[in-house]
């Protein structure tokens, strides 16, 4: 079903499926343009608007066309950049990008550490960049994308559900994830714009020692260093922790450890309740989600 519902997404830009690359949250596959490669990507049902997915491919062409190493919104053959398919659900296509993901959740870096620290130092610099280029564009009327604000994230229905509530949840793990939440609401503050919103490894692709960010699937309007906030998230058990947490945040250039940490914080919540409808009841990333939260919750309320 789902190979029959790429191929035909791939026949409105004229190309021929390739390979599957990602079957998650969103259906992504490698397809051949007669210009070269591009990415097709099949979105998931229910979840982001057509005026929300027509905003971030607005915003990463634009970003593309300053310069900004993301991928660009390849128009189909009649001009659209986000079609329908038969079975109602959209598709979209953006240029190829070079590289290898930065690393893969819950396994150790295996490069060796001062390339480690030296892509995270490159990386802060991209994310600095992003936002700086996105300060200078002028979104068109319409534009639409999900708020990672105060109430996104620890208010009282967060973009990314209710994690406190989480049914494996522990009483003391309930109890923990309400202070956090709590504690929250009242230290988190800073500059907000438009933010990626899910800086994780594989959405990092590595090119010599050069960065470039993928999937904006998760983007919106919300604090700017939560960006730092989900990079660092599955490196919080890394040895090296302090010192990709100093690379990364001297690239982007703030030394606001302590805000950058409880951003952290807040991913790692948002994370739990990301696992609520989206993994099967008896699936182990609940707990890990849970015990991360509860560990990092720990490390933050002082």
């Amino acid at each position: 079903m789902i190979a029959a519902l790429a191929a035909e997404a791939a026949a409105h830009w004229n190309g021929a499926l390739t390979r599957l690359l990602r079957d998650r949250e969103n259906v992504v596959y490698e397809m051949a343009l007669p210009q070269g490669r591009a990415a097709l990507r099949l979105h998931r049902q229910g979840y982001q608007s057509a005026a929300a997915i027509g905003s971030e491919l607005w915003w990463c062409d634009a970003l593309a066309r300053a310069g900004v190493p993301v991928p660009a919104a390849l128009p189909s053959r009649d001009g659209a950049l986000l079609v329908t398919l038969s079975n109602g659900r959209h598709a979209s296509a953006t240029a190829w990008l070079e590289g290898e993901a930065l690393g893969e959740a819950g396994k150790p870096f295996i490069r060796p550490l001062q390339q480690t620290l030296d892509l995270h130092h490159a990386l802060g610099a991209l994310l600095a960049r992003l936002h700086r280029v996105t300060d200078g564009l002028t979104l068109p009327d319409g534009f639409s994308r999900p708020r990672w604000d105060r109430d996104g994230l620890v208010g009282e229905a967060p973009f990314w559900g209710r994690f406190w509530d989480h049914p494996a949840a522990t009483p003391d793990q309930r109890a923990t994830l309400i202070r956090a939440r709590d504690m929250l609401r009242e230290r988190l503050a800073g500059d907000q714009g438009l933010i990626h919103a899910d800086v994780l490894r594989e959405n990092v692709l590595v090119d010599a020692d050069a960065v470039s960010l993928i999937d904006f699937d998760d983007s919106g309007f919300g604090f700017r260093l939560y960006d730092l906030g989900t990079a660092l998230m599955q490196n919080l058990y890394e040895p090296a922790y302090p010192d990709i947490r100093d690379a990364l945040m001297a690239g982007y250039g703030t030394t606001d450890t302590a805000m950058v940490e409880a951003l952290t914080l807040a991913r790692t919540l948002a994370s739990v309740g990301w696992t609520i409808p989206r993994l099967a009841a008896d699936d182990p990333i609940h707990h890990s989600h849970l015990a991360r939260a509860v560990m990092w919750a720990g490390r933050v309320i002082r």
